[in-house]
């Protein structure tokens, strides 16, 4: 059962440009996903077995919030990313990615809702992927509002890598669509026959981050390579980023994939773990509580349990620093919160919501 455990849990950890304390907030959490902060300091926390709950700045954590679509929970499907609209203040629009089961085969999917009390009402699946699967594998699934106002989604190839290069399905995209679920007219692919005209770029294998660029106002993902090969991409209209072509990643067999690291057509990663780190979420730092931390992108790591703290020099990683290593467990989702610190969930059995925050001296 969730806890508050506050700063009790506080230990102070030591960075190369920052000390601070990690709190856990709190815990008992069934696998969480996905955050998104509600402006009267509350946050959201998406559970994979398809609970949605709201967690006070306390840590007092809510029973499960009523309206949340049907989700297929199994592997890596379930309840996943919840984002805000932009002008949540005013609309009260959310936004929820999951595994939608149905025939054919569960399929990534995304409904937006607005909160009333314990409760999500009007709530209307604006978006579900042409990416059917027995599996349990590879949904992608977070999201994203630009600078254009537009919501971007990630969706996983399903473990079918051949589909990434055919763009008669969604398999291995980044989808965008108007805030409705509509779609916009300047799309790549508008208008040509049999490709959908949500797809945005393609030749993706699981892209499980997403964060836009504070200043410049791109969009980067990061996705799961096969062993090795684990990627960092900017996403730009239109262009094909090589899985399973391409890759610095290797087969589970360990034979070599595609035709090498790189080809003429294919976008290059801008950065690649090899060996895997299984990438999760990711979140540029732009407060003020931590000055020698501004602009660095921050991505956790299922695989090797701690938070990367990547150094950059435009788009190109200058260094990275693991924090928390084999401390917290696999860290799944972090995000930058009002009050300038960083968050994290902890994808776990008996998950955690951790605060990193300043050190009290």
């Amino acid at each position: 059962m969730a806890q508050n455990l506050g700063a009790r849990q506080a230990e102070v950890q030591k960075s190369q440009a920052a000390d601070f304390e990690a709190v856990i907030v709190a815990d008992g959490l069934d696998h969480p996903w996905g955050l998104a902060f509600l402006p009267d300091g509350q946050m959201l926390v998406t559970e994979r077995d398809g609970s949605l709950r709201r967690i006070a700045a306390d840590g007092s954590v809510s029973k499960p919030i009523t309206g949340v679509p049907e989700v297929f929970a199994r592997g890596q499907g379930g309840l996943l990313d919840v984002v805000l609209h932009p002008d949540y203040r005013s609309n009260g629009w959310l936004y929820l990615s999951y595994s939608k089961p149905g025939a054919g085969g569960a399929k990534t999917a995304v409904a937006r809702a607005k909160l009333s009390g314990d409760a999500l009402r009007d709530v209307t699946t604006i978006f579900v992927a042409d990416n059917g699967s027995s599996g349990g594998r590879h949904f992608g699934s977070r999201l994203a509002f630009g600078p254009d106002g537009k919501l971007y989604v990630s969706v996983g190839e399903r473990g079918q890598a051949d589909k990434a290069q055919d763009l008669t399905n969604h398999n291995g995209t980044v989808v965008r669509l108007n805030d409705d679920g509509s779609i916009p007219a300047d799309n790549p692919f508008v208008g040509q026959a049999d490709v959908p005209p949500s797809t945005y770029s393609f030749g993706h294998r699981n892209p499980q981050g997403m964060a836009v660029h504070p200043v410049r106002g791109e969009v980067w993902v990061n996705e799961h390579g096969p062993q090795g090969g684990d990627e960092i991409n900017l996403v730009k209209s239109g262009a094909n980023y090589g899985w399973p072509l391409v890759t610095f990643g290797r087969s589970y067999a360990g034979f070599a994939i595609g035709e090498g690291t790189s080809a003429p057509g294919l976008e290059p990663p801008l950065h690649h773990w090899t060996p895997s780190i299984a990438p999760s979420g990711m979140a540029f730092y732009t407060g003020t509580a931590f000055p020698g931390w501004e602009g660095n992108l921050f991505v956790g790591s299922l695989k090797f349990q701690y938070l990367a703290r990547v150094v950059l020099d435009g788009t190109r990683v200058v260094s990275e620093e693991r924090l928390l290593e084999d401390q917290f467990g696999r860290v799944r989702d972090v995000r930058q919160g009002p009050d300038g610190f960083l968050y994290l969930l902890t994808d776990e059995g008996d998950g955690r919501l951790v605060r990193l925050q300043p050190t009290a001296n």
